[in-house]
């Protein structure tokens, strides 16, 4: 049987993969693995906009409530502000229902503990096999003793103030023009930057259940590129539908991605000598000019495997405070305990106003080497088994030999999609595009063959 989690929680196709009674076991597990609280425990639950999320937010909070433990709905946030504020209202534990980048039939559900920090793979195991174990035969708290639901009404404002709080400077003078993605932080996020003094021009924030991340957000900025030249603004700013991630849009309509944010940031965090160790962690996905780039500023470059919590873990085991991927998850460990896309951009723009550059200018920090990336289909109960496959091995070993001095070979599974991804960085474009699409399409051969 595959694992229940992925590297972001359990996700799937909401009412198919991911049914009601999942999300009622999970509330159930969840409440029993994570309530350490001696008085009544108290859980927070927030979700993005997709259709899908109040009715799995419904399951949710019955197999909360079914196990004592009461149930606090925030509404509609982005994921960070769920992890801030299970801190701030000293919570036993968070849940996100969110789908964060995918599209609207998708949703998942993830967990914060009690510090904000997303579950280690021990604790998902252990909610996991509760979950498999099924009911155990012990009655369920009756009478006063069973939970019960509430709404908290303020979370959003609370959040916005936590995020102004973070700011180093005002943003007056800054015209923005922000992409919401139609998601969790449609309200938010222009709330944040009018109040910085920014002039802000929002876009895709007018959710309606059906359209989050569509042909918008960070995933899809090409409409946010020709919003930056069109208004003549100074950045864009791209989330994504549970708005943890940021991909930002200079003053020319050009992309400025995950790794030359993480660039911009770590460079200037080091000058003022707030960069612990002079570290910045990122995974094996980041470009390498990023290695690079970081050398030539003397910062250490530390990889971890793909997934924002495997960067967390890394940061909190040796003391590092800044950290994230290429797909613009940014942690700023002073700030929160998760990847959050509107601190990150928050951090930017601040850098930007500081130093009176322009956002094109602070990006030519770091160049960019070629790099390719193409998607496989992989079934997802073959997920841990293709990596085995001889041929497919020797394809890869063939790749990695060819780009050993002056580019590299990666492929890895995505942990939310039924999905291999092939990339390989190296001098020529075309060259590393099609070698990636040739192993790419070599790759779902073989998987049709096995099937076959």
């Amino acid at each position: 049987m595959a694992r229940l989690f992925g590297t972001d929680g359990v996700r799937g196709i909401a009412n198919g993969d991911l049914t009601c009674d999942l999300a009622f076991k999970l509330g159930q597990a969840g409440a029993r693995v994570l309530a350490s609280s001696v008085h009544r425990p108290t859980i927070l639950i927030g979700r993005d906009t997709r259709i899908s999320g109040e009715m799995l937010e419904a399951a949710m909070v019955a197999g909360i409530c079914s196990q004592g433990s009461r149930a606090v709905l925030l509404g509609v946030l982005p994921t960070p502000g769920i992890a801030y504020l299970t801190r701030l209202y000293e919570a036993d534990a968070g849940v996100v229902i969110s789908a964060s980048h995918n599209t609207v039939e998708y949703n998942g559900i993830k967990f914060f503990d009690k510090n904000g920090h997303k579950l280690p793979d021990a604790l998902e195991d252990e909610i996991e096999a509760l979950i498999s174990q099924g009911p155990n035969g012990a009655p369920g708290p009756t009478g006063r003793a069973v939970g019960r639901p509430v709404r908290q009404m303020n979370a959003g404002r609370q959040y916005v103030e936590f995020l102004k709080g973070t700011a180093a400077c005002r943003l007056d003078g800054l015209h923005i023009v922000l992409d919401c993605a139609h998601g969790a932080a449609s309200q938010v996020a222009p709330l944040v930057f009018t109040e910085l003094g920014a002039q802000v021009s929002a876009f895709y924030h007018e959710p309606d259940g059906t359209n989050i991340n569509e042909n918008c957000g960070s995933t899809d900025p090409a409409r946010l590129q020709e919003l930056v030249s069109e208004l003549g603004a100074d950045a864009g700013l791209a989330l994504d539908g549970d708005a943890d991630r940021l991909i930002a849009v200079d003053e020319r309509g050009q992309l400025v991605d995950g790794d030359h944010i993480m660039a911009i940031c770590a460079v200037h965090l080091k000058k003022e000598g707030k960069l612990a160790r002079n570290t910045l962690v990122a995974t094996v996905m980041s470009n390498m000019g990023l290695e690079i780039a970081m050398k030539e500023n003397g910062i250490t470059l530390a990889r971890t495997k793909v997934g924002d919590r495997y960067v967390l873990e890394k940061m909190l085991a040796d003391g590092f405070t800044l950290g994230g991927e290429q797909s613009g998850h940014v942690i700023f460990l002073h700030h929160n305990t998760t990847g959050d896309g509107l601190i990150t951009a928050i951090q930017l723009m601040c850098i930007m106003a500081q130093a009176k550059e322009s956002l094109s200018r602070l990006a030519r920090v770091m160049k960019h080497m070629p790099q390719a990336t193409v998607t496989a289909r992989v079934p997802d109960h073959r997920k841990d088994a293709f990596g085995h496959d001889e041929e497919i091995g020797a394809r890869v070993k063939a790749l990695e030999a060819k780009y050993k001095n002056h580019g590299r070979t990666l492929i890895r599974v995505s942990g939310t999609e039924p999905l291999a991804r092939v990339m390989i960085e190296g001098p020529d474009q075309r060259e590393i595009e099609q070698d990636a699409y040739e192993l790419a399409q070599f790759i779902e051969r073989r998987m049709r063959e096995e099937r076959g």
